[in-house]
């Protein structure tokens, strides 16, 4: 835009002069007539006059080319000028492209690397999920296999074996969590009749373990807790119906009674002993020595009933608990104070006395076995046979 305005500027200029060669022509024959004309100033020229005004024009076109040269001068350097500014800018927005190139690949393959990376780990993830799975599929069928291969296995007998090692745990159970012997007993002769009927001399050992384990078993003492418990559980209802009782006085020192004398010199005496005898015919005086136990108030026999209640309770816990000394003590106590408070003469009172000095001899604790030695040997026993058996299976298979 801007060099088309120029040459448009320029061109009516152009119009009036001559070209460059044309002008440095003029230029040269100016000179060469310059010269001539200064050699000849000294002579007188008639035509020198007619000459002059087309000197002036001459030299006005070599000023006006000179100054078409500057321009043009002027107008090649300004669009030099001006291609070079055009050349820096292209230049700088090449390298802004460059730069925005360069950073543009840079977050591609960030992001390529990002984006692999993402699909490795959850490439890695899913191939380990599967192998758990294959894993854990494989431990199953490998269990459906072992169970297969056992009910394959089985003979008829060795549910008898199965039997008899639920009857043994059963037994455990109830002796160690129930304390019950007579049940544990019971149990132990069942599951040695399930052995008994496999008749395989291979399970002699076992026998003799449960035998042992049964002879101990009867060896158990038997304790009644539920006839302790109900014959503690009357006396302490009982408790309520006993009587007080009155205050106790110590017993009166015996007085010999004295007898009139046949002798005439003890008449004092004998009339002492006259008087004596008729006085107490209205009043007798007795003297007695030792502490004097006073009658217990309403409150007090009320708190004495319920302690007596409370000792009977603790030892019906006891007989639960088999704790023999806790038992013992409560029932001794409650004894004592029944002696003590109660009225000795009232038979009610003299039986529960008797009964509480009864139960309190009983022994309500008992001695277990440790462990039974059947369990063990019986749990080996099935573990062999279901090894040996399931070796023999997979063999076969082969």
């Amino acid at each position: 835009m801007t060099s088309k305005n120029k040459n448009d500027h320029i061109e009516p200029e152009k119009e009036n002069t001559s070209t460059p060669e044309e002008v440095t022509q003029a230029a040269s024959e100016d000179t060469s007539a310059a010269e001539s004309t200064n050699e000849k100033q000294n002579q007188p020229d008639p035509v020198a006059e007619q000459k002059e005004p087309e000197e002036k024009q001459g030299k006005r076109g070599v000023k006006l080319g000179t100054v078409a040269i500057i321009l043009s001068l002027l107008f090649g350097g300004g669009l030099t000028f001006q291609m070079q500014q055009k050349d820096a800018e292209y230049q700088a927005q090449i390298n802004a492209l460059q730069a925005q190139l360069a950073q543009t690949k840079t977050s591609v393959q960030q992001d390529l690397a990002a984006t692999q990376k993402e699909a490795i780990t959850k490439a890695t993830e899913i191939t380990h999920r599967a192998e758990t799975v294959l894993q854990q599929q494989q431990k199953s069928i490998e269990s459906l296999q072992l169970a297969i291969a056992d009910v394959k296995g089985r003979r008829p007998n060795d549910w008898l074996l199965a039997e008899a090692d639920y009857l043994v745990k059963l037994a455990g159970r109830k002796l160690f969590l129930e304390h019950d012997a007579v049940s544990a007993t019971k149990l132990m002769e069942s599951a040695d009749q399930r052995i008994a009927a496999l008749n395989d001399p291979s399970l002699v050992p076992l026998r003799k373990a449960m035998a042992n384990d049964i002879t101990k078993l009867k060896t158990v003492p038997l304790v009644d807790r539920e006839g302790l418990v109900l014959r503690l559980t009357s006396l302490q209802q009982q408790v309520d119906q006993l009587p007080l009782a009155n205050a106790l006085l110590p017993e009166a020192q015996q007085v010999e009674a004295k007898k009139v004398s046949g002798d005439i010199y003890d008449w004092q005496d004998n009339l002492m002993t006259s008087l004596k005898d008729f006085s107490e015919n209205f009043i007798t005086f007795r003297t007695r020595d030792g502490n004097v136990i006073p009658l217990l108030s309403p409150q007090q026999h009320f708190y004495l009933k319920e302690n007596i209640k409370a000792k009977i309770e603790t030892a019906i816990k006891a007989v639960y608990v088999e704790q023999q000394d806790i038992y013992a003590t409560a029932l001794i106590t409650a004894d004592k104070w029944s002696s003590t408070f109660f009225n000795q003469d009232a038979n009610n009172v003299i039986e529960f006395n008797k009964a509480l000095e009864t139960l309190s001899k009983q022994n309500v604790q008992v001695d277990y076995p440790v462990k039974l030695e059947t369990q063990q040997q019986l749990a080996d026993v099935i573990r062999d046979r279901l090894r040996r058996e399931v070796t023999t299976l997979i063999t076969e298979e082969k």
